[in-house]
């Protein structure tokens, strides 16, 4: 399919909420509204991910310290990665949620700071990314893959049908 990527202008920081679903929702909304629909033909797709463990929502971790205590955090446990995508087009509109459970193994301190020495885990919800380098601390998935990564394909390929 041929795309064009353009970034919409939102302060995601203005978004407060606490529920996760809620919070990526509310961000593809607002992304989408941001960027005006070019084209008759054109279907503008944005999303946000989030993970989410014990009512916390780890985002992109801000700083190696911040990085650490979030894996540090999901070291031995089952969390929960969110992404919430918005489809809009002159003719329709649809939105979801897409939810995948990720177990980690338990981590040990050298494991965890040896990641972040590269660099892989500051631009990824949960400081770390499953297609990359942190696929090593992932037990298993119960859930889409790809929704891990920040993109379920295959819900968005489905609900693109009804364009």
């Amino acid at each position: 399919m041929p795309f064009e990527r353009r970034i919409p202008d939102v302060d995601e920081s203005q978004v407060q909420l606490q529920d996760p679903i809620e919070k990526v929702a509310t961000l593809a909304k607002l992304k989408n509204d941001d960027l005006q629909i070019l084209d008759r033909q054109e279907v503008i797709l944005t999303a946000d991910t989030v993970v989410s463990f014990n009512h916390r929502i780890f985002e992109k971790p801000n700083s190696k310290t911040e990085a650490f205590a979030m894996l540090k955090a999901l070291s031995g446990t089952v969390h929960t990665v969110y992404t919430g995508v918005m489809l809009r087009s002159v003719h329709c509109e649809r939105a979801f949620v897409e939810k995948t459970d990720v177990e980690f193994w338990t981590l040990n301190d050298q494991e965890i700071n040896s990641y972040l020495e590269t660099n892989d885990a500051y631009d990824k919800a949960g400081g770390y990314g499953i297609q990359s380098l942190g696929a090593q601390f992932v037990k298993k998935i119960n859930g889409d893959y790809y929704n891990v990564m920040g993109l379920p394909i295959s819900h968005i390929l489905q609900k693109l049908k009804a364009f």
